[in-house]
């Protein structure tokens, strides 16, 4: 799937011993406290959410919605959805429900597309559709955000998709488009997470708008922002990928600049130094970093019942690391937990129903693009 300039971790530094510093990857274990069952094979999955009914909407890099039913294992195309560029890191991004979809079917979704100056990331609607001959569709597609501005490229989308907890605002990443500057132009939107209006406008009271920023920007300074979760007190929680080393977990407060390109725990590709984050530097410093780099794909926060001793953590999809990484949180402080070796890049990680945890491995390098269930050993 979604190609990354990032160097792929050595199997020695898979396999180290656990180490809870803030810079430092915590242990991938072999040793894995939980059964992982293969449910499916797709071609470059890279997100999914769950419907009322168990079933599964399942978006591919290309452009294609899945409705899975984990159950019997059927497949069906979602139809009705709009062109994707999916070239180098575009693809059908994010999927999630709207708070009313037991009322209105309403789903949400993020793409990549050309447009007027390059490419760009939007965020659109349509209202899911199940005829009776079992054909379904996404009635009404509208895209309803687009991110300002359109550049050249096919990197650092990001697309991720949260609803507040009140469900009445929807959080909405817009990576840096590998562009650097504009994550600290205050007039777009690129390196930024955004707060929305479920129409798509910006909502009103965002905390930057009155100096002169554009008006849904919540926080700025960010890179390539591919998780965003809110937990059980109503922290907004992101992971970003860093340049070269100093991926990032961040608390995202209204207003904050967090950072990039003029602050960072890693370095530039080409070898040029980025200042690291330091008190007093006027930036707001991640809550966890890893140097070397755990790629982070998904976010996703546990508050199930099936691995109790995991409620109010973190999980964290990782990449070229291969791995699923567990960060416990306590209030505002994140505490590296656990890495466990999947041996293929992940994705996504979700919560199902029952409190399981499920991965999509990514299409590429190997992997093999496998939905998998995790319960209990």
């Amino acid at each position: 799937m979604r190609q990354f300039a990032l160097t792929a971790l050595p199997l020695a530094l898979i396999a180290c011993s656990s180490d809870n510093a803030v810079g430092q990857n915590s242990a991938a274990s072999t040793d894995k406290p939980f059964k992982t069952s293969v449910i499916a094979d797709f071609d470059s999955p890279w997100a999914m959410t769950f419907l009322p009914d168990g079933r599964m909407l399942i978006t591919e890099k290309a452009g294609e919605i899945i409705l899975f039913d984990p159950g019997n294992g059927t497949k069906i195309p979602v139809a009705g959805m709009p062109k994707v560029d999916s070239a180098g890191q575009g693809a059908l991004m994010d999927v999630v429900l709207a708070p009313g979809f037991a009322q209105d079917k309403r789903v949400y979704f993020s793409f990549s597309e050309t447009g007027q100056g390059g490419k760009g990331v939007a965020l659109a609607t349509g209202t899911f559709h199940q005829a009776s001959d079992g054909t379904t569709k996404l009635d009404g597609v509208k895209v309803i955000f687009r991110a300002s501005q359109y550049v050249d490229g096919n990197g650092h989308y990001s697309g991720r998709i949260a609803f507040s907890p009140d469900r009445k605002y929807l959080f909405f990443t817009n990576g840096e488009r590998q562009k650097f500057d504009p994550a600290q132009d205050p007039k777009s939107t690129l390196g930024k997470v955004l707060r929305l209006n479920l129409d798509g406008t910006a909502a009103a009271g965002n905390p930057l708008a009155a100096k002169g920023f554009h008006p849904a920007v919540w926080s700025y300074g960010h890179r390539n922002l591919l998780g965003i979760a809110f937990d059980k007190d109503g922290r907004l929680w992101e992971q970003e990928m860093g340049p070269q080393g100093g991926d990032e977990l961040n608390l995202i407060k209204p207003g904050l600049n967090y950072g990039y390109p003029l602050a960072s725990n890693g370095s530039h590709y080409d070898g040029r130094d980025i200042p690291d984050h330091k008190p007093g530097d006027g930036f707001e410093a991640p809550k966890l970093w890893w140097n070397p780099v755990i790629s982070p794909g998904g976010l996703v926060y546990y508050s199930g019942d099936l691995f109790p001793q995991w409620k109010n953590s973190l999980f964290i999809g990782g990449l070229s690391s291969q791995s699923l990484v567990r960060v416990k949180l306590d209030g505002d402080k994140a505490v590296k937990a656990d890495r466990w070796d999947m041996g293929a890049r992940i994705r996504e990680v979700e919560q199902g129903p029952d409190g399981a945890l499920w991965l999509l491995e990514d299409g590429k390098d190997g992997s093999q693009g496998r939905l998998l269930k995790l319960t209990p050993a």
